[in-house]
Parts: C-alpha cells; structure tokens; sequence
C-alpha cells in the first residue's frame, strides 16, 4: 500500500471509530468531539475504560496492536456494564462493529471505578497468556529471536543443531512490514504448514537506529532471496551469513545456510 492509500485507510478507521463511541464518550463524561481526534481519542479511550495512557503505544506496534484491538472491544464493553460471554463472543467475531449497538442504545451507565481483575480462573488464565504473547511478540521482533543451526557451512565455529539467540537490536532492528501476522512465528505455521501472514496490506521497510556497524567477519542472520509464499520480506526464510568483505558491497556473503 502507498502513503497516501495509508491515510485514507487511517481516516476510515477514525470515521468508523467516532460513529461507533461517541455516544460512549459522552456518557463517560467526555466531549464527542474527542472521539473523533486521532491518537487524542486513543488516550481518552484509555481513560474511559481505567487503563494505562502507554497503551496507546501498542497500537502502533505491529502484530502486538492486533491483539490489542481484540482487548480495547471487549474492555470497553465491559465499561458499560457488558459482561456476558455473548457480549465477548459477539464483539469479538464482528470485529468490534457490535459496539454500534451499545454506542446508540437508549441507556448507557459508564462504570469507571469497575474491577479490572477477572472474574473466572479462565478470565484470568487468558489475561496472563494475552499478557505473554505481548511481551514475547516485542523480544522476539525488537530484541532477539532464536534458531536452530541445520546444516555444518559453519562447522567451525557453529554446529549442527546448535541453539543461538540472534540479536535483532545491535544492528538495528526492522520493524515488521506484513501487517496481519501471527505472533511468534516465522513465515508459516507449525503443524498446520499454512501460511502465518496476509500477503495485504504491508508496512513501509523502516529500520531501528543500530547500536554499531556490521564489521568484517561478523556472523549475521539476514533474510532469503524467496519463500514459499512469494517474496515478502518481512517474512522470508533467515539465513546464516560469514561476512568477508565489506559489508556493503553486494559480494559480501560467502557461506549461508537457511535456518528453519
């Protein structure tokens, strides 16, 4: 997708959001304007349904804003007084549009100081795994990620089945380009060999400030020339890299093996 197709996908989103919430707004003791001013709603959305500002931040942040969507839906329900599992079930598979309902339903009570704590051990045992994949999704896309060595191109200094956790943040890392993707996995899915990612839409290639330069000799993890899927590079398969020139000239690589 084109910038300008990115930000006409962004304001209908806004328009959708603010002709879903601002009755929810108002009843929450805020204006209907602020539903309707990007970011700035977000945050007054955090304070509606008693969660933290730095929230916001998620939203930002492929693949983990995803699963937030799912928890902003079912939180701000529950602001409202909606707690039945058909109220969860609902939003949930219509994508958050079932709060149209309750937005322009003729009573709305506002429950600010609600309990955030769940109310089943299920309630809490889906709370603590959300919370994991969350943390686990930003170590393994911003921090570091791991692999299994398959085959001896570097025997002498990594072996067969060797287990190494490859820093993504020393060099700088990418954030990820395919918008809708599965947390903590690489381009398909395990037992089910399908495909982890839509191919539509895609990010923009961006990449984190490095902490220091690639040198010469260094053993780097860089992505394939193809998947199975297509060339998508945020999801293409890694291989191991032996630098021995230098490190921007297109020869750079000698040895690589792919690291399933």
């Amino acid at each position: 997708m084109t910038l300008s197709q990115w930000i006409l996908f962004a304001l209908a989103l806004q328009v959708i959001h603010f002709l879903g919430t601002w009755k929810l707004y108002v009843a929450a003791g805020f204006k209907a304007w602020q539903a309707a001013v990007p970011i700035y709603n977000a945050v007054i959305l955090m304070k509606i349904i008693n969660r933290p500002s730095w929230w916001v931040i998620l939203l930002f942040i492929p693949t983990v804003n995803l699963i937030l969507f799912a928890v902003l839906w079912v939180e701000t329900l529950r602001s409202f007084g909606k707690n039945k599992a058909t109220d969860t079930l609902l939003v949930l598979l219509t994508f958050g549009l079932s709060i149209f309902s309750l937005n322009y339903s003729k009573e709305l009570t506002h429950l600010p100081d609600r309990s955030l704590r769940p109310r089943t051990s299920f309630g809490e045992t889906v709370s603590s795994i959300l919370f994991a994949v969350v943390a686990a999704t930003l170590v393994h896309n911003y921090f570091i990620q791991p692999y299994i060595i398959p085959t001896g191109s570097l025997e002498k200094s990594l072996l067969i089945g060797d287990f190494l956790f490859v820093s993504k943040f020393h060099y700088g890392a990418r954030t990820p380009m395919t918008a809708v993707s599965f947390p903590m996995v690489h381009d398909t899915l395990p037992v089910l060999k399908v495909r982890s990612y839509l191919k539509k839409p895609q990010l923009p290639y961006f990449r984190l400030p490095a902490l220091q330069q690639i040198k010469r000799n260094d053993i780097v993890v860089s992505v394939g020339q193809q998947t199975r899927y297509g060339n998508f590079l945020s999801k293409k398969k890694a291989y191991e890299n032996l630098l021995i020139k230098n490190p921007t000239t297109s020869n750079a690589v000698l040895h690589y093996q792919e690291i399933r």
